[in-house]
This record gives C-alpha cells, structure tokens and sequence, in this order.
C-alpha cells in the first residue's frame, strides 16, 4: 500500500506531501512545471488509490499555491474533482486553501476552484511570520 507519497518542491513544482496513515494531504508552493501532466500523474494516481481504500477517516486537504499557471490548474482541478467525487461517496473529507492577503489573485484563484465543489471548502487567509 502506498502510504505516503512525499515529491520535493522546487521554484516551479510544490512540494507534496501526503500522509495516508495521519490523513493530511499537503499541497504547497508555486506549480508552473514544464509538462503539468507529467508531473501531477503520480499524484493522481496515488489519490485514486488512496480515496478507493478510504473508509471511515477524517481527510484533511491543504493548498498553499501562490503561483499556477494554466495547466496546473487544470491538474489541480482535476484532483479536487477526484476529491469532490469522494466527498459524494461519503468519504469525510475537508479542504483548506491558503492565499497570501496582499495578492488578490491568489484569492480569486481559491474562489474559482471553489465554485464547483461540493466538498468542505474553507478559503483561509495565511499567518502571518
């Protein structure tokens, strides 16, 4: 069983981290990689894999992207559908998305991905350091 599948961030792909045994997923950092899809396709996979023994957990769902460009966010779309989809299957999943106060496009970003959703979607401003 695949765990915990953890991919080092770097100035254009986030940092991912997620825990399958404590149930925290952890998306962070700017997402503008070469090929999106090559990228997210081991993240997909894991999540549907994850999501599909999924029973009875409490999921908690983290972003912090300050920076996507457009085929990231199609990427990123295509996970919150996977997890909006196991959200009405009846897995108890809650997302948070972190944005910068002093960038109003990291706010407008969180608020389009949140229009479709049906799952707990809680846009959170970040703390300040």
């Amino acid at each position: 069983m695949m765990d915990i599948l953890q991919i080092q961030g770097t100035k254009s792909t986030p940092e991912v981290n997620f825990d399958g045994i404590r149930h925290i997923l952890s998306v962070k950092g700017q997402s503008y990689p070469e090929n999106s899809f090559k990228f997210y396709e081991p993240i997909f996979l894991w999540i549907d894999e994850y999501l599909q023994k999924l029973t009875m957990e409490k999921v908690q769902v983290h972003f912090t992207l300050p920076y996507i460009n457009t085929s990231s966010s199609k990427c990123i779309m295509m996970l919150l559908e996977k997890l909006d989809q196991a959200h009405l299957d009846g897995k108890s999943l809650n997302l948070s998305w972190y944005y910068s106060e002093d960038n109003e496009s990291e706010l407008e970003c969180a608020e389009e991905f949140k229009e479709d959703m049906s799952l707990p979607f809680h846009i959170l401003p970040l703390e300040k350091e």
